[in-house]
């Protein structure tokens, strides 16, 4: 992105100019003043141009640099624009003298947040006019969120180091640090309506070619799908509809309360069921289905209409994710909400797919509401975060005794091997 024109620290004024003069400039100007003064005194004329030549050289290279102003510009590129926690990106940055005269000494520096690391500095030499310039660094987070980059800042020097400038740029970039995603096995987990990830299609019509239901055409259409009947009816292109799909749904909730999580961090038990969410609703895109994310507090990142499952998978994972990068506790108390949320309906009244959730600690309360929850789909999977499991009476024996398939999670444990377990305990319950 372009980080346009630099402009000076001091709205660049002639004053704020000579205020950057270097130890040099100052020595050169005050050997001048005083050596004018002698000359006067002493009435030596040679003493005179000599004084006048060390006061004059630092004043022109002010002037000179002070000319210059926003005649440089600069560029920022960030590869990848979206990175998983512990991924790195690398930042380009470009600077172009678009100046008639050479820069002299650079000094680069972006201004970074300190969670990326130390901010980056580069001494660049002469730029001649025209010239380009590219330097790159690295940065990396062990934290979700959006990071901003910039502006950028640089140092001008004249080529007799008699004065510099400050200089600073408009433009600045966001990094956007995502959780980070596992990768799941592609197993059949059952009961998920009409399977996992398969499509049910609903046949069309089985008349003749009048009953076709034709649309207009789009760009990226098939030409051998036209229905010139419905062309020459409508005086526009036409083209037949493809089957209609309908995909399974299934819904994944997080637990977002505050108080349902200890510890902080990265390796946090929090944080590993942002990461456990995120990895399962791009796994289940991936297969098929339509996903939705809920929370306690509501819907975090959601198809385009923000409320159901509509979107394009694509556009549904990346609003997902970046929506969890952002995503906090919550001071809820209770996940009273997300039952209001699916009491509207996973699917309307009647029950459909599957429900996923990443549970914190639940008190009796809690967990008699969850297991109310679990009457909404036809398969529930619960993922339980820092949960002990000290025998009968616990919460995961309470949800598994309301039908939950219940797994206990938390930082160490693999989600691919829960994943994989969760399918096997549902293939075991089956040959019962």
């Amino acid at each position: 992105m372009p980080a346009g024109a630099a402009r000076d620290r001091n709205d660049g004024s002639l004053r704020a100019s000579l205020g950057g003069l270097t130890t040099r400039g100052r020595s050169f100007l005050a050997a001048g003043m005083a050596s004018a003064a002698c000359a006067y005194v002493l009435g030596q004329s040679d003493l005179l141009r000599v004084g006048l030549l060390l006061a004059v050289l630092p004043l022109v290279c002010v002037l000179v640099l002070h000319r210059t102003r926003y005649r440089v510009s600069a560029a920022r590129r960030l590869s990848p624009a979206q990175v998983p926690t512990r991924g790195e990106a690398r930042v380009h940055l470009r600077l172009d003298n678009v100046s008639r005269i050479p820069s002299g000494l650079l000094m680069l520096q972006d201004r970074v947040p300190y969670v990326l690391g130390p901010r980056p500095r580069f001494v660049l030499d002469r730029v001649e006019p025209g010239g380009r310039r590219e330097v790159s660094y690295r940065v990396r987070s062990d934290l979700r969120g959006h990071y901003p980059l910039g502006p950028l800042q640089l140092r001008l020097t004249d080529p007799f180091g008699m004065c510099e400038l400050t200089r600073a740029f408009s433009a600045s970039d966001t990094l956007t640090v995502v959780p980070r995603v596992e990768s799941l096995p592609p197993v059949a987990l059952t009961g998920a309506a009409s399977g996992y990830g398969d499509r049910r299609r609903r046949a069309p019509a089985l008349g003749g070619d009048d009953d076709v239901i034709p649309r207009g055409y789009r760009h990226g259409d098939d030409l051998r799908r036209v229905h010139w009947r419905s062309t020459a009816r409508h005086g526009e292109l036409m083209v037949r509809r493809e089957e209609q799909q309908q995909q399974v749904r299934c819904t994944v909730l997080l637990d977002t309360r505050r108080l349902a999580y200890t510890g902080s961090g990265p390796d946090s038990p929090f944080e590993w069921a942002v990461s456990g969410a995120a990895s399962v609703c791009l796994h289940l895109l991936e297969r098929g289905f339509a996903v939705r994310l809920l929370t306690d507090t509501g819907v975090p990142a959601t198809g385009t209409d923000g409320s159901g499952f509509d979107g394009d998978s694509a556009e549904v994972a990346a609003l997902l994710l970046d929506g969890l990068a952002v995503l906090e506790h919550s001071p809820e108390h209770g996940l009273s909400r997300a039952w209001d949320l699916l009491q509207g309906g996973i699917g309307g009244a009647a029950r459909e797919g599957m429900l996923i959730a990443f549970l914190g600690s639940l008190d009796e309360e809690q967990t008699t509401l969850v297991g109310r929850i679990r009457q909404r789909a036809h398969r529930a999977l619960a993922f339980t975060v820092q949960q002990p499991e000290a025998g009968p009476g616990t919460a995961g024996t309470a949800l598994r005794e309301s039908g939950w398939t219940v797994l206990a999670g938390g930082p160490g444990s693999s989600l691919p091997e829960l994943w994989q377990e969760a399918h096997d305990t549902a293939a075991e319950g089956l040959t019962r």
